[in-house]
């Protein structure tokens, strides 16, 4: 079912049109939805055979160069420079591809330990009876009841039936640290064919996110390759791995020396062949001249190099599954980075306060404090912020006993704020006055 599609229709609509309830699908229908749908992966990642890793570790221009001289020179009967070239390559393709198929095979070891679960509801369809069951994320299916709460990974796109102050992390794709709160109502219909992003849907949750607070009901509506996650992840498969540049550098030298040898291996070729007029010592001579501009010691060196390079970083723990990429670490002077409370202390403060003047305002330092105090949802930095700033002061506890909370209006994508409703309450003396923060 289509995201937008869903959020439009109400929860009911949505269960009809996926043929289920809100008890669930009965474990008799799993097997066949399962295998209509296919599990629940988004991006599988095709393993490669050891035979085709092999073969890549070959994939290299120069590495051609090597063994066309090293076959030329069996066929003249130099035989021990065909065999010399045939070991240099050998072994640096060899080399590239144990370090790699050992990386692979250590990166794909630490996937098993790792298990994500869901919890959704089914039933046997003899007793009707429902029942929650956790089950691995590869077998949710379009259909499921599962139920989210805070730190949850979503396991699939869902359309949320009913929620209890839910937020969502969707930083994951669209880069904002402050998680989008999520609702069970119906959106209604765009005006005028207006687009809207996905992410800003209020009541679908996304494959890829995370619960930050709160908890929900939701009915699965999308599952593995047709989740919003696995179409991101389509386009940057297709679109396939960046050349470093490493690769660049190796692929613009070797393509040099076969430039060079492409012109001036023909020309020694021609120009001794007329003036010693032995066209077969002129061929030899030939090919001198192009094992002479090759180095072939040039591969083993630095696949060795990028090898101890990945070994020096394993005992870092830390998996190259790529050599080339040691290189491109190594040249790195300097690191950006928006993983904000990756390198800092995750923590925002409070400098100052102001009102729509731009002048220092008491009061609407103290309206954020019982905003902020109040508040019954997701609270985000910016609330913990606030909060901090005025519990330094010695008159936060009598602020908090002169108000009473009423009534919270919640966040939502049309006011884009929450709010609280406060009252004064009865003083010491009996008259409802408030102290100000100092």
């Amino acid at each position: 079912m289509e995201a937008l599609a869903a959020a439009q229709a109400t929860s009911d609509e949505v269960l009809k049109a996926l043929d289920t309830t809100r008890g669930g699908l009965p474990f008799s229908a799993i097997g066949r939805r399962r295998h209509k749908y296919g599990p629940n992966v988004a991006a599988p990642e095709e393993q490669k055979h050891w035979y085709w890793q092999l073969l890549e570790s070959f994939q290299n221009p120069f590495v051609y160069v090597l063994l066309g001289l090293a076959v030329v020179s069996v066929f003249t009967d130099d035989v021990v420079g065909g065999i010399v070239l045939s070991v240099m390559t050998t072994t640096s393709g060899v080399l590239s591809f144990v370090q790699t198929f050992r990386s692979t095979q250590a990166a794909e070891s630490l996937k098993q330990l790792i298990r994500s679960t869901a919890v959704v509801t089914r039933y046997e369809e003899e007793t009707k009876i429902s029942e929650e069951v956790s089950i691995s994320v590869e077998d949710v299916v379009p259909g499921d009841i599962i139920a989210l709460s805070t730190g949850d990974l979503v396991p699939a796109d869902c359309r949320v039936i009913t929620s209890s102050h839910l937020h969502v992390n969707q930083s994951t794709f669209s880069g904002e640290s402050v998680p989008a709160a999520k609702l069970s109502d119906p959106m209604g219909p765009l005006e005028g064919g207006m687009q809207i992003n996905p992410l800003d849907l209020p009541n679908i949750c996304f494959l890829g996110t995370t619960v930050s607070s709160g908890s929900a009901v939701a009915v699965c509506i999308a599952t593995g390759k047709a989740t919003y996650f696995a179409g991101l992840s389509q386009g940057l498969m297709e679109a396939g791995r960046v050349e470093t540049t490493f690769d660049r550098g190796v692929n613009h030298v070797s393509w040099l020396l076969i430039s060079f040898m492409t012109v001036m291996v023909p020309i020694v070729f021609v120009v001794n062949g007329l003036t010693k007029h032995d066209w077969y010592e002129a061929f030899f001579f030939g090919i001198s001249v192009a094992v002479g501009l090759t180095p072939e010691m040039l591969p083993m060196i630095v696949t060795a190099n990028l090898a101890r390079g990945a070994m020096v970083m394993s005992r870092q723990k830390v998996i190259v599954k790529n050599l080339s990429a040691i290189q491109n670490l190594g040249s790195m002077d300097v690191l950006c980075t928006d993983k904000t409370g990756t390198l800092t202390a995750d923590m925002v403060g409070l400098d100052g306060y102001q009102d729509a003047k731009g002048e220092k305002n008491r009061q609407v330092l103290e309206y954020a404090f019982l905003n902020s105090h109040f508040q019954t949802g997701f609270r985000n930095p910016i609330d913990a912020a606030v909060i901090r700033h005025v519990t330094q002061s010695e008159e936060h506890t009598n602020l908090i006993r002169s108000y009473r909370l009423v009534e919270e209006i919640p966040f939502d994508f049309v006011r884009r704020r929450m709010s609280v409703v406060v009252t004064a309450s009865q003083g010491p003396n009996g008259t409802g006055a408030t102290p100000t923060l100092p």
